[in-house]
């Protein structure tokens, strides 16, 4: 069986993608947590992963003798490897845009990033709107998201992205979940297109288990003292 190296769910963004991917394709995998202690080279979190990735980071999905460490990889093995399954779209013009779009976040997107850390337990909009009123490249992110969605789901008709669920779908999920989070303002067809892929089965089981970690992490939330 497929085995999927995963961090905390509250916090890791990039573990979110395929967890949520093969949750929601139905792709039957073993899930490792490896909690988030420190992230030094003698930390329990490197010691976990040491000898399985070179990176030493998760999301890490293991397939026997082959370890596949990032997440767009990961990604796509998964669309070689259950090709029944269209976790891209079908159409080649379609394919190749949502493969662009995934891409685009998998390199860019950077304030929103790191200015907005995932936290999808919390409730931060006092926050949010101290970072929207002072970062004007949060800003321009959330515009560039906006223009993005806005486009795609008027070409395709809803209510996903590509029309039914893909990758690219499961790739923006946890972008989703900063908006909410931090309240940050969107157009109200932006805010339902996240509220719908919130209500995915494969992302709701996320959500549902982030909140119920009760892992608070003080290095993960420098804008709180405690939870």
């Amino acid at each position: 069986m497929l085995k999927l190296f995963i961090g905390n769910k509250n916090y890791s963004s990039w573990s979110m993608r395929p967890w949520v991917l093969m949750r929601q394709a139905e792709i039957p995998f073993e899930e490792v947590l490896v909690r988030f202690d420190a992230f030094d080279a003698g930390s329990q979190f490197k010691q976990t992963l040491s000898g399985l990735t070179p990176t030493g980071k998760v999301p890490l999905l293991i397939d026997g003798e082959l370890a596949i460490w990032d997440t767009l990889a990961i990604a796509e093995y998964l669309a070689e490897r259950f090709p029944e399954l269209h976790l891209w779209p079908q159409d080649a013009a379609a394919r190749a845009r949502a493969r662009s779009i995934c891409a685009e976040m998998h390199a860019g997107f950077t304030a929103l990033r790191s200015h907005c850390p995932q936290n999808i337990e919390a409730s931060l909009p006092d926050v949010g709107a101290l970072i929207w009123r002072d970062q004007p490249a949060v800003r321009a992110d959330v515009a560039r998201l906006v223009s993005m969605w806005e486009e795609l789901l008027a070409q395709h008709g809803g209510p996903l992205l590509f029309g039914d669920f893909t990758i690219a779908d499961a790739y923006f999920a946890p972008v989703g979940m900063r908006l909410k989070t931090y309240a940050l303002p969107v157009p109200p067809a932006v805010a339902a297109y996240v509220d719908r892929v919130a209500a995915l089965p494969g992302v709701a089981a996320w959500l549902a288990q982030a909140r119920a970690e009760h892992d608070f992490r003080a290095f993960e939330e420098p804008y709180r003292l405690q939870r």
